[in-house]
Formats: C-alpha cells, structure tokens, sequence
C-alpha cells in the first residue's frame, strides 16, 4: 500500500491527547522550514508563543525562529517531550528510529503524514504516537475546552 494514503489503524485516545499536551514542554520539529508560508514554520511559531520550547531539526538551515538548527534528531542534547514529524512519510521510520534511542516520549506526525508500522515500532517502545493531526490545531481545542 502506498503509505502516503495509509490512514492510521490507531489513534491516541483525546484524554491522553490532551495529557500529552499539558505534560510537554520540549518539542523537536522535524523539518521545521524557515520560510513563513509554510505549516511547520506557522506551527513552530504557535507553540513558542505557548509556551513550549521549539528545537528546530532540519540539515537545511542553520536558524529558524531565533533558535538553532540541528540537522538531525539524533543531534538533539537531551530527550524530548514530543518530536513533532512534517516530513514525507518515507522519511518516518528514521525519525522513529531515532527517538527511540533518544528515549523521547512521542510521536506527532501532522496532518497527511500517517506510517503505521514505524508508529507501532514506536508504541511497542513506549513512546505515545500521535498520526495525521495537526499539534496547534489539537492545542487551540485543548486549550479552549472543546478538544482532547
């Protein structure tokens, strides 16, 4: 099956959703561009204002928001809360692969980004696995009462 048209065999229940988001404080933004048009730059910049801190993971720039860039994962010092995934979907199983012998918490893969396989490697490793959402979206909805 092509995994740009998987759809998540499981999702995270909305309590635990919003459990995650209260319980977070570092998130990795794995792709996370410079250019203010785009999703992860829109969203990255959401979280800060929240609150949270926003390690950007892209080998492509050396800033991004006023905050360094790493240009992977595994170059992160410390574990983080959530790695937040806006990449093709081919690219995930690395990126789990990675958080995992971080010993990061969770997963986050946005919205059109779905791999069940790398997500259940995940969940079988401990970590909380979110797919095919949009993490300022269920924030906005946590955050207003109405969501996870």
């Amino acid at each position: 099956m092509d995994q740009g048209c998987e759809l998540p065999r499981f999702q995270l229940p909305p309590e635990e959703i919003r459990d995650l988001l209260a319980g977070s404080r570092r998130i990795a933004v794995v792709g996370l561009s410079d250019k203010p048009d785009r999703d992860s730059h829109r969203v990255a910049e959401y979280l800060l204002q929240q609150g949270y801190e926003v390690i950007p993971v892209n080998p492509n720039v050396r800033e991004v928001l006023g905050r360094p860039a790493f240009a992977d994962l595994r170059d992160v010092p410390g574990p983080v809360d959530i790695v937040d995934i806006f990449r093709r979907p081919d690219a995930v199983p690395a990126i789990v692969d990675a958080a995992i012998a971080r010993g990061d918490r969770a997963i986050w893969m946005q919205e059109g980004i779905v791999h069940n396989e790398a997500a259940e490697k995940a969940r079988a490793a401990g970590l909380k696995v979110v797919m095919n959402r949009c993490l300022m979206k269920e924030h906005r909805q946590w955050r207003a009462g109405s969501g996870p």
